[in-house]
Order: C-alpha cells, then sequence, then structure tokens
C-alpha cells in the first residue's frame, strides 16, 4: 500500500477493493491510499483497469466487494451534489448533445455550489473567466461546442472541472486530443493547482515522460491489479517499463528545470525514457512523438521512444 504522511487523513483509501463487469473481473485487491496535495499518475497498458479505478474513485461504478473510504466516509455515503462539490472529473470522452456555448458548458462547472433556482454569483462568473483563461479558449465563448474540433472540446472540459473548483481533480486521458502545446500548458496548470493550493490530483496518462515531469506519485496497473507505486524516480524504471509495457527502453536521468519538484517525487531527477542507441540509428525518419521540446513556462524537454518488441 502506498505510504501515507503521518497524521494525514487519506483522500481516498481501498482496501480490497474488486470490480467486475458480469462474470468478468477487472480489478482485483486494489490497496491504495492517497494523501492529499499531491500529483498523481496512473499509467499501464490498455486494458489494465484505468479507468475503471478512476470510475470507482469518483462514484461513477461502485466496487463489487471492498471498502473505499473518501476522505475518511464510505464514498457511497455522499450524495451526488455535495460529492460533485469535492471532485471535478475530466472524463475520456465527452458528448454533448445539445448546442450550447462554450461559456454556458464551462459555467455547468458551478452548478454544483449554486442554489436551485439562483442565478450564478459574481464568484461564480469570475471563476468561470479564470478556468477559460487558462484553458485559453476565451475566443470561444460564444462558440457552439458541437462545432469544435475534438482538441477545443477537451480543453472545454477541462475548464469546466477548473471553474468546478474542488478539492479533488480527477482526469482520465485528459490530455488525449490535445497537441503538444497545450499539452503542455495544462499540464503546467493542473501542477500549480497541486503546488499553490495543495489540490489532490490523480490522472491517467499514457505518454510515461508527461507523468515523469509533472507527477508527484506514480500508480502502476496491470492487469487489473496495482503492479507497483511510488515516487517517479524510484518508480519509472527500465525494467519495469520492460515487464508492464513489453517494451526495451533506457532510462535517463534528467532535469526538468520548469518545476518545482517536491519531496514526494522523490530524491532523484525525473526519468527519461529513450531506446537502445541501435534502434535509434536505425531510424530514417523521427518517429511520432518521439521528441517533445517545449519553452512554455520555462524549459520543459522530454524525449522518449519505445520501440515495440
Amino acid at each position: 500500500m502506498m505510504s501515507l504522511d503521518k497524521n494525514a487523513v487519506p483522500v481516498f483509501a481501498v482496501s480490497k477493493g474488486c470490480f467486475a463487469y458480469r462474470a468478468e473481473n477487472v480489478l482485483h485487491d486494489i490497496d491504495l491510499e492517497l494523501a492529499p496535495g499531491r500529483f498523481y499518475g496512473l499509467i499501464g497498458p490498455n486494458g489494465s483497469g484505468k479507468s475503471t479505478l478512476l470510475d470507482l474513485l469518483t462514484a461513477t461504478r461502485f466496487l463489487k466487494s471492498g471498502q473505499l473510504l473518501f476522505q475518511g466516509r464510505p464514498l457511497g455515503s455522499y450524495g451526488k451534489k455535495e460529492l460533485a462539490r469535492k471532485i471535478s472529473l475530466v472524463p475520456q470522452q465527452f458528448a454533448m448533445g445539445f448546442d450550447f456555448t462554450v461559456a454556458e458548458v464551462v459555467l455547468m462547472g458551478r452548478y454544483p455550489h449554486i442554489p436551485r433556482f439562483s442565478n450564478p454569483t459574481v464568484r461564480d462568473l469570475d471563476l468561470v473567466e479564470g478556468a477559460m483563461e487558462k484553458m485559453q479558449i476565451q475566443s470561444l465563448r460564444h462558440r457552439l461546442i458541437t462545432d469544435l474540433s475534438g482538441g477545443e472540446k477537451q480543453r472545454v472540459v477541462v475548464a469546466r472541472a477548473l471553474a468546478q473548483d474542488t478539492e479533488v481533480l480527477v482526469l482520465d486521458e485528459a490530455t488525449a486530443n490535445l497537441d503538444i502545446h497545450h499539452t503542455i500548458e495544462i499540464m503546467h496548470v493542473i501542477r500549480r493547482l497541486v503546488q499553490d493550493q495543495g489540490r489532490t490530483v490523480i490522472a491517467a496518462i499514457h505518454d510515461l515522460n508527461l507523468a515523469a515531469a509533472f507527477c508527484d506519485q506514480v500508480i502502476v496497473l496491470n492487469e487489473g491489479r496495482i503492479f507497483k507505486t511510488g515516487a517517479v524516480a524510484d518508480v519509472l524504471t527500465s525494467g519495469l517499463i520492460t515487464d508492464v509495457f513489453q517494451v526495451e527502453p533506457e532510462v535517463q536521468m534528467a532535469l526538468f528545470p520548469s518545476l518545482e519538484r517536491s519531496s514526494h517525487m522523490g530524491s532523484c531527477p525525473a526519468p527519461i525514457c529513450s531506446p537502445p542507441q541501435e534502434a535509434v540509428e536505425s531510424e530514417q525518419s523521427e518517429p511520432e512523438n518521439a521528441l517533445l521540446h517545449s519553452t512554455t513556462e520555462g524549459e520543459f524537454k522530454s524525449q522518449m521512444q519505445l520501440s515495440l518488441m
């Protein structure tokens, strides 16, 4: 079980958690404690149970057996509106069947906080405006959500979660449809929520470089079980990546000078994964997403190439 600071009440505490879709077991004997004020990266192969675990943490689904506590109380004891004031979710897929404007969709994040039959307050509108600014979507405010590209919609959904202004933010591959510029911008915004405001973030992340650069702790799922948890530098080793993802990377250590890395990240800089040198030399052209460079918010540089076996 992941270690917790002394005297800290876990944000989430899962004990012997199991979940099944009909007769198919998906998650097995999950034991996990998540401390407040940290950025947790949830990684693992496709089908390992990441989205299902996030569904459980957000009360979208419920355990078949075991126990799940949120801030010391059974998660199922919370009402929907009460929980929505504490946990916001950026889902993997988002569908909006009506022609709401971008501003209206972001304002939906404030609904749990607005009394019935009441209008949004000045604070509500300020939070909506601030969220749109952080996601750089002010110019889209009057556009219909149904007219946007996939990446634009994703930024709107993240803005809605930011406007919700909760203690806990859960993201299921929130950057999957985004270009590299907006991916890194969003990760910086989320990182600052943790550093500056003490929020807790749990994010399913496919890009191991993003997990290495921005997360405090990593949770590795494989075949429905927790394979390993801990500080980034202790978990993202070449051996683990080979065991879990069936690839053979070389893990190098590098600093990310734009980030204030907390003590929860471990004493070592974050790992950068690259293929064996012979794999690099054999490539005639740069593979997609092989080299990520950005000067956004300082100097973030990340390299990752995984040659499939």
